[in-house]
C-alpha cells in the first residue's frame, strides 16, 4: 500500500503460525495484531477495525466461517476484507469460504511471497474502496445509485476475477447433472406407464403380433442415428406418406413417434401391427419403453462427462507438499486445464492441439498447472472469447547420447489483438496490468516466469496484430 502500512489482524489457533505470519509482516513494518481463537478475533474486530483480516478455517470453538458470518453480519466490520488461509485444499471449501464472503483464499503450507503479495493486493483494493465511498458521499442522489451501480460491478469483476475457474466448474458440472435430473424424470415417467400398461398390451394382442411389438421395440433400442431437425422433419414427412399409404390410421402421430424412436428406414415388418385397433397405445408403449433405454444413454454421458472435471479438478487442485520434483508429461496437465476452461472455450474459441510424443520430465506438476492456466485466461481475455488457440508441444532435437541438451517446448498461439512492444517489455512485472480495474492484479505473469525459473526454463513471447505466442521452454532432465 503506497504512503501507507496496514493494521492486519491475523486469527490462528496454532502459536507457531501467528509467530510466522507475525515475523512476515513486521519486516514490511506492517502493525499486526494476532489472536489465537474465533471469539477474540471478533471482539478485537468490532473493537478496533483491521484494515484486513488474516482468517484461520480450522479452530476449535468458533471456527473461520462461523467468525466470517459475524463480522460479515456486524455492520461495524461487514466491510473489512477476509483472506482465509487454511490447510483445507476441496473446491468446497474454498466456495464456502468465498460465499460467506471472503475475498481470497491461501492454502497452508503458504510461501511468504504470496501472502505478501495477496495481502497488499487487497489492502491497496480496499483502499481504493473507501476513498470512492468518501468521495460519493458529497454526491447528489442520482451520483449515489450512480455509486450502487459502480460498486455492484466492482464487486462482481472481482468476483469474476477471483472465482473465475470455479464458475466454470460448477457450469460444467451443472449441466450434466440438470441432464441426468431430466432423465431420471423421464425414466421414472416411461416406466411408470410400462408397468401399467405391458399386462393389458400383452392381453390384448396375438402371439404374431406380440413378436412384432418386441421386434419394434428391439428395433428402437439398436438405433444409434442422431438426425437433425430438418433430417428428422424430412424423414416424418416421407414415413407419414408410407403409412398413409398403408392406410394407417393418424399417420403423422405414428411417423412422429416412430422417427423419435429411431425406426423410419423400412416399416414394412410392422405394418401389420399398426393396423391394430389399439395402435396409438401399442406405439406409446414401445416408445416408453424405448425412453428408458434412450435416457439411461443420456446419463452415461452425462457422468462420463462429471467425471472427467471432476477427475481434471482433482488433478489441478493437487498439491505436492514435499517440494521435491516428479516425473510428469506436460501435456496431461495443459488437457487438465483446458478441460477445466471447456465452458469458457466452447463458446467460441477453437482448440488446435498439436503434441508430439515428448518424455516424462522432472517438474511441480501444480505448479504449472498454474502456468498453463494463466496463459490460457490471458488467450481468452484477448481472443474476447473469440477465436483460435493452437497448443503444441514438442521435444527439441538433440543427440541421442547427450539427453539432457534437450527442452520440451510448449508454444500457445492465440488469435487475439497482440501486444504492444511497450506493453511487452513490462509484462512480467510485477503488478503490471493493462486489465480494467478489477480484473487483474497484475501478478499472473509474474508469478509465471518465477514458476518457470524454478524450472530452470524460460519463457519467451512474440506478438504482432492477431497472432500471440507465449512459448515455454522446460529441460528435460535437471
Amino acid at each position: 500500500m503506497a504512503g501507507r502500512k496496514g493494521n492486519i489482524l491475523a486469527v490462528d489457533d496454532t502459536h507457531a503460525n501467528l509467530r510466522l505470519l507475525a515475523g512476515i509482516f513486521a519486516e514490511r513494518e506492517y502493525r499486526v495484531r494476532p489472536v489465537p481463537d474465533g471469539a477474540m478475533a471478533v471482539s478485537a474486530a468490532q473493537a478496533e477495525p483491521p484494515d484486513l483480516i488474516l482468517l484461520d478455517i480450522m479452530m476449535p470453538g468458533m471456527d473461520g466461517y462461523e467468525v466470517c458470518e459475524r463480522l460479515k453480519a456486524d455492520e461495524r466490520t461487514c466491510d473489512i476484507p477476509v483472506i482465509f488461509i487454511s490447510a483445507k485444499n476441496d473446491l468446497f471449501d474454498k466456495v464456502k469460504g468465498f460465499s460467506l464472503g471472503g475475498v481470497d483464499y491461501i492454502t497452508k503450507p503458504f510461501q511468504a511471497e504470496e501472502v505478501l503479495a495477496r495481502v497488499e493486493t487487497h489492502l491497496s483494493l480496499r483502499s481504493l474502496q473507501t476513498r470512492l465511498e468518501e468521495k460519493n458521499k458529497a454526491l447528489t442522489d442520482a451520483l449515489e445509485q450512480l455509486k450502487a451501480t459502480q460498486n455492484q460491478l466492482v464487486l462482481q469483476e472481482k468476483m469474476a476475477a477471483l472465482g473465475h475457474l470455479v464458475a466454470g466448474i460448477a457450469h460444467e458440472i451443472n449441466t450434466p447433472l440438470g441432464a441426468i435430473q431430466a432423465s431420471i424424470n423421464n425414466i421414472t415417467n416411461a416406466l411408470n406407464a410400462s408397468v401399467r400398461e405391458l399386462p393389458r398390451l400383452i392381453q390384448h394382442l396375438s402371439f404374431e403380433r406380440q413378436a412384432d411389438f418386441f421386434a419394434l421395440s428391439e428395433a428402437a433400442l439398436k438405433s444409434k442415428e442422431t438426425l437433425s431437425s430438418r433430417e428428422a422433419r424430412k424423414k416424418r414427412r416421407s414415413l407419414r406418406k408410407v403409412l398413409e399409404d398403408h392406410e394407417i390410421d393418424d399417420a403423422e402421430s405414428a411417423s412422429n413417434i416412430l422417427v423419435n424412436m429411431g425406426v423410419h428406414q423400412d416399416v414394412s415388418a410392422f405394418i401389420p401391427l399398426l393396423k391394430e385397433k389399439e395402435s396409438p397405445f401399442i406405439l406409446q408403449t414401445a416408445y416408453n419403453l424405448f425412453v428408458q433405454q434412450n435416457n439411461s444413454q443420456n446419463i452415461k454421458t452425462a457422468v462420463e462427462r462429471v467425471s472427467k472435471v471432476v477427475f481434471a479438478l482433482k488433478s489441478y487442485a493437487r498439491h505436492d507438499d514435499s517440494g521435491q520434483m516428479i516425473q510428469a508429461v506436460v501435456t496431461e496437465g495443459i488437457d487438465v486445464v483446458l478441460t477445466l476452461y471447456y465452458n469458457q472455450l466452447k463458446r467460441g474459441i477453437e482448440i488446435i492441439k498439436n503434441y508430439s510424443a515428448v518424455p516424462h520430465i522432472p517438474c511441480h506438476p501444480d505448479e504449472l498447472n498454474q502456468v498453463w492456466t494463466n496463459i490460457i485466461h490471458n488467450a481468452i481475455y484477448a481472443m474476447d472469447g473469440k477465436g483460435q488457440l493452437e497448443i503444441s508441444v514438442r521435444a527439441s532435437e538433440g543427440a541421442d547420447s547427450d539427453p539432457e541438451a534437450g527442452w520440451i517446448i510448449i508454444r500457445m498461439t492465440d488469435s487475439g489483438k497482440g501486444v504492444p512492444d511497450d506493453v511487452r517489455a513490462k509484462m512480467f512485472e510485477p503488478f503490471f496490468t493493462t486489465k480494467p480495474a478489477g480484473e487483474g492484479s497484475g501478478l499472473g505473469l509474474d508469478i509465471v516466469r518465477k514458476i518457470i525459473d524454478r524450472h530452470q526454463g524460460r519463457i519467451d513471447v512474440e506478438s504482432e496484430p492477431g497472432k500471440t505466442t507465449f512459448s515455454v521452454f522446460l529441460p528435460i532432465r535437471q
